[in-house]
This record gives C-alpha cells, structure tokens and sequence, in this order.
C-alpha cells in the first residue's frame, strides 16, 4: 500500500499565521510590513468600537484588511467569562453581523477578549457559527492544533520570536506539518517603540519557499477539506468532494487531489 500524508498547498509543511487584536491604526504600518513581505494576519475586530479613539473606522475596514482576514474579538470587548449567556450571545453574533457586512463573506472565528473564555462558552460557540477561536496561551512548539475552539498560540510577538523564526525556518522533516502562530496588539509596537522586532521577523521569515503564509480561517478551511478526502480502500485513488485542492505526499511524490475529482497515484488502472 503506499505512504500517504496530508501537505499544505503545493506540498509544503509549514504554515506561518499572524493574529493581531482590537484594530487600532497602527494595524496601517502592520498590515503595511505584511504585504511588503507576503505575510498573512488575521485582525480581531471589536465592531462596537470602531472609529472611536484610536481605532479603524468601519469605512477602512475592508480596503486595510483586503487579502487578510477579518474576524470575531466581541462587539465591545468584554471579559466574557464574566458575562451573561444572553451578553455573550449577543457580543457574538452582533459582532459577526457588522463584521460581515462590512467585509462581504462569512465570519467564522474570533480571539477571545481579554483572553477570557471557559469550558461552557467553548460548548456554545459553534452554535453562534464560530469555528476557531484563540487563546493568549503561548505554546512555543509548532504543533498543530488540537482544539480549534482553543488555539493556543506559538507565542507573543515580543516573547522570543526571533529565536522562534530561527528554529521554525530550520525544521525540514516533512513527514510532520508545522505551525508558527504569533499573536499581539499592533500598537504595543508604538507603545515600546520597537517595530524593529516586528520588522525584522518579517524580513527574515517572509518569501520562503517551503512555507505557506494563511490566515487562520484558511487554514481551518483547507484542513477540513483534506479530513473529508475520501479514500479508495487500496489507497490507490482518492476522491475530493470540497471546493479547494489538496496536497499529498504519495510515496514521496507530491500529488494535487483537485476539487470535485477522482485522483488516482500512479495512473488508474484498467
């Protein structure tokens, strides 16, 4: 039988992803720093707030964000775990509401504000249309995920992330799929005066050929996607219902399963 594993596209085995909190206007230099080196954020969104004080206005939403991603942080910003049901529920799906009508397409997952959350508010997510959902609890390991509803991140931005890039740039196992996930506030680089931590990660970490850059959604999406493949009992064929290629590694050879096709490795057989 051959040796199948699942890749992220075009059979890379890391995936870099980026997610930044409370959309304040120094997402403008960071969103900036992202493009400029082909990096992908996901940027929390509290719609309640925007336009005031230092925040983005609703109007700049969609342009600052375009090719990134927007999603879920509570419409005011709340320590949830403290809330009432009918107030999380509410901070919740009001916050998709506006989010997606400014942005024009779903929104499906959140950072927990204040980084607070428990066990009963993880059960009651899905039901508000939630898929992900991310802590503040720093891992330091590139693993994937086991729970989606409670994401931990690799680590802060300001937390070893130079140290972090350095040792996630040198994994080359590829039997393994890895994940550097940093996470912050933007404007704690005004706030302590170093985006040169920021822009030297960037520099160094950005245009490398065997990384994906994605946003948190994509990478929920194309993991799902690559759950639902569906197997020949050999193995020697493969069937894609989702609506998105995905790479495998068959006997070390790499092989794109394409939407709503049979796959077959090593050419079917009559």
């Amino acid at each position: 039988m051959k040796q199948i594993v699942t890749c992220f596209p075009e059979g890379k085995h890391k995936v870099l992803t980026m997610s930044y909190d409370d959309g304040k206007s120094a997402d403008r230099r960071l969103v900036k720093l992202f493009n400029q080196y082909g990096i992908k954020g996901t940027f929390h969104i509290n719609s309640g707030l925007l336009g005031s004080g230092d925040r983005i206005s609703a109007e700049e939403v969609t342009t600052l964000y375009a090719g990134h991603e927007v999603s879920v942080h509570t419409v005011t910003h709340p320590t949830i775990a403290r809330s009432p049901r009918e107030q999380l529920i509410h901070e919740i799906v009001e916050d998709r509401k506006a989010l997606e009508r400014l942005t024009g397409y779903t929104v499906r997952g959140m950072s927990y504000p204040n980084g607070s959350y428990s066990e009963k508010i993880i059960e009651m997510l899905p039901h508000l249309g939630i898929e992900y959902a991310r802590t503040v609890k720093s891992t330091r390991s590139f693993a994937m995920p086991d729970r989606l509803l409670e994401w931990n991140p690799t680590c802060h931005h300001n937390h070893d992330v130079m140290e972090l890039a350095k040792a996630f740039d040198a994994l080359h196992k590829k039997q393994y799929l890895y994940m550097m996930y940093v996470w912050g506030h933007s404007y704690e680089f005004d706030n302590q005066n170093n985006w040169e931590v920021i822009e030297q990660f960037c520099e160094f970490i950005g245009g490398k050929e065997d990384i994906w850059y994605a946003t948190n959604i994509e990478i929920v999406d194309y993991m799902r996607a690559a759950e639902r493949l569906q197997f020949s009992a050999a193995c020697d064929f493969v069937y894609n219902p989702s609506a998105m290629s995905v790479w495998l590694s068959v006997d070390g050879e790499i092989v794109e399963a394409m939407s709503g096709e049979h796959t077959w490795f090593g050419g079917k057989e009559v």
